[in-house]
């Protein structure tokens, strides 16, 4: 069989050199077009219902929303664990389904089950409604908006103004960019128009409080009429009752008295105000801003999605009022590009580590550049495997690959060695090219297939793995085992054919390094062999040792990645109100703003509005952006810098701290 396949290569060359070329053309595009992440992600195929309750206490939360809904879920198909969260205002129940339940269909088998459920529950506000096509990792930008004594803020507070201005505009526009599933808010004031009604002078006029209610609401309405035909044209009819400002919610007649209109303003103060908010975001502990977090479409790529939203920012800023400012603080471009970039780093400088040691050890530059063919060529048949199977690109899946260069030559280096020493052979003059090469690749090919397939072999256990383990390493394990099976198709099909037109026949010899390691190895082979129980051993010996000091390493599930952000996890005391929260807050920011090496920080204390994690008001993040490295002063390292933050802020009472950043948080 392999001498029909390579005899096949030899005689159709120019085929064989055609499918390389479509190989490293179709590895490129497939590789541009491979969402990129920093880790796999672990996140399950879960569907989050969040239900908005305000002003109830968690124990009626718990009662009269989460459980029904809770219990509503139950018997989905596919569904493995159903959890919940109960705080005050806010119930969030989350449905976990098996890894290979398409999302959308859990999100509209849930969808389903939830319209049966809201017939069970109290009157809310707002209905209960499914979170964000996304996962745990999906928070790939976050940024803020600030305002100056320039921006009219038309008689609104300033914070209402700037969340009124993210609610409408920037989220409007930045929704509509591809890859983008959901914009969560935080901070600021929801604004609100309030009728503050005098109690006085309702009972002076003789109205309640339903009065008021049912006023409102039949007097703020717009109402089509048909249309009029006038001669020749038609005029549309319109009811216009829609309230549009303070002025025409205070005209809003409530009743009639004697004769007299009684409107809204005679008995209400009618002004703008703002929702109860649960949360607040801060920056370096002199203001509060808005801000917005932008989550990801569940299987999007992270880049390119990031790369979408920058290019959208610039338009979104020419759309917002003079004063205002829009400020990117945060995405996971960086460190998704460290992590790929230092995986690729170690490609390209493995690689040219293996052409130089193939050039000493073959003594030959065409059979070394044959070799060394193949590594790419390797990596681009998995990249294309992996493009057809929904794998991205990867610390883990490239970091396979990595781990793999080493081998993916051996197969290569094998074929092309045997060839080369054979057409170099005195006994093989008389024979052609094409025999010699034949003959050489039957006597390897065997060994070449039954060593592939056993380094493939130890690698799989690790597709064995089920749950977080799984989805962690499988991606690792895949893409090695299909580069190693890449090789050996290289082995068999091309390199043969590249060796009869790179390769000549004699005048060959033996490289000089490889000469001086045959003169040192016989002797020392040869007296192992006498003192061969000694040898044994002697390796028995360092075994045991190795196998002592191995239960004394570390272990740590993932290593830690640089993201060039600290964020500090602060937890205070489960009573203390938003308002000392934030205070708390500030003052931590003040002091982690004495450091040298901090840029600037924002802290997110409490909850956005639905959609995301529901942090109580006693939590906070606080992210510090770092300057570049040559402006720390004293701090040499990070973990320099992270020791003296804890020491300092350790000392402020009521405060629990853990340091950490934003992927390694939410991937933990």
């Amino acid at each position: 069989m392999v001498e029909q396949i390579v005899a096949w290569t030899l005689k159709n060359r120019l085929i064989v050199v055609a499918l390389l070329v479509a190989t490293v053309a179709l590895g490129v595009v497939q590789y541009r077009r491979l969402p990129t992440d920093a880790f796999p992600d672990i996140s399950p195929v879960m569907v989050s219902v969040f239900a908005e309750a305000h002003g109830m206490a968690p124990e009626e939360v718990e009662r009269l929303i989460t459980f029904p809904i809770e219990s509503a879920m139950n018997g989905l198909p596919g569904v493995r664990l159903i959890k919940s969260t109960s705080a005050f205002g806010m119930a969030v129940v989350y449905v976990y389904f098996d890894d290979d339940v398409d999302i959308y269909f859990a999100r509209q088998i849930v969808s389903e089950r939830l319209a049966g459920a809201i017939a069970e529950l109290p009157e809310m506000h707002e209905p209960p409604v499914l979170g964000p096509i996304s996962t745990g990792l999906g928070e790939v930008f976050m940024y803020y908006l600030t305002a100056d004594d320039t921006a009219d803020t038309g008689g609104k507070d300033k914070l209402t103004w700037l969340r009124e201005i993210n609610d409408w505009i920037v989220k409007f526009q930045l929704q509509s960019v591809r890859g983008v599933t959901e914009i969560l808010s935080m901070g600021g004031h929801v604004l609100q128009y309030q009728i503050r009604v005098d109690p006085y002078r309702l009972r002076k006029h003789d109205i309640d409080l339903g009065e008021i209610v049912d006023a409102v609401t039949t007097n703020n309405a717009n109402a089509g009429g048909q249309f009029l035909v006038v001669g020749s044209e038609e005029y549309l009819v319109r009811g216009l009752g829609l309230a549009s400002g303070l002025d025409d919610i205070r005209a809003i007649q409530v009743k009639v008295v004697d004769g007299t209109p009684v409107h809204l303003g005679d008995v209400a103060e009618v002004a703008y105000g703002s929702e109860i908010r649960r949360g607040v975001v801060t920056r370096n502990g002199e203001e509060e801003v808005v801000a917005g977090i932008v989550m990801k479409l569940f299987r999007e790529n992270t880049s390119n999605v990031i790369e979408r939203l920058n290019l959208k920012f610039d338009e979104v800023r020419r759309a917002l009022p003079r004063g205002v400012t829009l400020v990117p603080y945060y995405n996971q471009s960086r460190l998704v590009n460290n992590a790929t970039g230092t995986v690729k780093s170690a490609l390209l400088l493995g690689a040219a580590l293996v052409v130089i040691t193939l050039f000493v050890f073959l003594g030959n530059v065409r059979s070394a550049l044959i070799v060394a063919l193949a590594l790419p060529l390797c990596a681009l048949i998995a990249v294309i495997f992996m493009k057809q199977t929904d794998l991205s690109a990867n610390l883990m899946s490239l970091g396979g690959i990595a781990i793999a260069i080493g081998m993916l030559g051996d197969a290569s280096i094998v074929m092309v060695e045997n060839i080369y020493r054979n057409l170099n052979d005195e006994r093989n003059k008389l024979a052609s090219k094409a025999e010699v090469i034949i003959s050489s690749a039957r006597e390897v090919a065997r060994p070449i297939l039954f060593s592939v397939a056993i380094i493939i072999v130890v690698f799989l256990p690790l597709f064995t793995l089920e749950g977080v383990e799984g989805k962690m390493f499988s991606p690792m394990a895949f893409t090695i085992t299909l580069a190693l099976l890449g090789s050996a198709v290289i082995a068999i099909v091309f390199a043969p054919a590249l060796a009869s037109s790179a390769l000549g026949v004699g005048g060959g010899r033996e490289a000089r390094f490889v000469g001086l390691l045959k003169r040192a190895y016989r002797p020392l082979l040869t007296r192992a062999i006498r003192m061969r129980k000694a040898v044994v051993a002697c390796a028995v010996g360092a075994l045991a040792l190795t196998l002592l000091l191995f239960s004394f390493l570390g272990t740590e599930f993932i290593p830690v990645l640089e993201e060039g952000i600290i964020q500090i996890n602060v937890t205070m005391a489960p009573s203390i109100s938003l308002e000392n929260a934030t205070e708390t807050v500030m003052r931590l920011e003040r002091i982690i703003k004495r450091f040298d090496p901090v840029e600037e920080t924002l802290s997110k204390i409490g909850r956005p509005e639905a959609g995301s994690h529901p942090h109580p008001v006693n939590n906070a993040h606080i992210q510090i952006a770092l300057k570049p490295h040559d402006q720390w002063g004293t701090y040499r390292t990070k973990a320099d810098l992270v020791e003296a933050l804890n020491r300092e802020l350790s000392q402020y009472p009521g405060v629990q701290l853990n340091f950490s950043q934003p992927i390694q948080n939410m991937f933990d």
